[in-house]
């Protein structure tokens, strides 16, 4: 009767408890995807100002090339963080992997962006670009996975579906931002400015 009463006095509070943890877990994965597929999509909008910075020769088409390679070698990368990122979460679970993953994006993220042209540092900028991408990719095909899965196991079993949405859902988002900001510089800066920094 005791232990009853119980159940039923918590019950309220568990409940609202899980939905701020469901409420959060989303919120948390939703904002982390949006960021990685931001940041890989956004490569593609400036790949002739990313070739100009990091490679560059006297053919504006090689340069070209060049990044578009640069590009390519994150989607190398993916299909092995994939499975090492996700053997890694049946390790030691869905939310450590997709902090790792985050956590590599971001530090990626940051050396493309403090990485200074060619013409400062020489090879090291290609090289230093390069070895981003990659980083990048294998943190990206890592987290797709476990992050569907965490938000299945962190959502109740009636808004499963819903959470799981989510995950394309923030990518189509992170797809459209990315074109947008893209869009926005293009307008607004000089093509001089937006080689040297937009």
């Amino acid at each position: 009767m005791t232990r009853q009463f119980a159940r039923k006095t918590l019950e309220p509070v568990l409940v609202a408890a899980d939905e701020r943890l469901t409420s959060r877990a989303v919120l948390g994965a939703t904002i982390g995807n949006i960021l990685e597929f931001y940041d890989f999509g956004t490569y593609s909008f400036f790949a002739i100002q990313i070739g100009e910075a990091f490679f560059p020769t006297s053919d504006p088409f090689a340069s070209l090339m060049l990044s578009l390679a640069t590009f390519g070698a994150g989607f190398v990368t993916r299909p092995i963080g994939a499975i090492v990122l996700g053997s890694y979460s049946d390790r030691v679970g869905r939310r450590p992997a997709m902090t790792a993953s985050f956590a590599m994006i971001s530090a990626a993220i940051l050396v493309l962006a403090v990485t200074p042209s060619y013409e400062t540092i020489g090879i090291a900028a290609p090289l230093l670009a390069i070895f981003a991408r990659l980083v990048q990719g294998f943190a990206l095909g890592g987290e797709v996975g476990p992050t569907t899965a965490y938000l299945m196991e962190a959502a109740p079993a009636q808004a499963r579906g819903l959470a799981v949405s989510f995950q394309p859902a923030s990518q189509q988002v992170a797809a459209t931002a990315g074109a947008l900001v893209g869009e926005i510089l293009s307008l607004t800066m000089t093509t001089e400015a937006l080689n040297a920094y937009g």
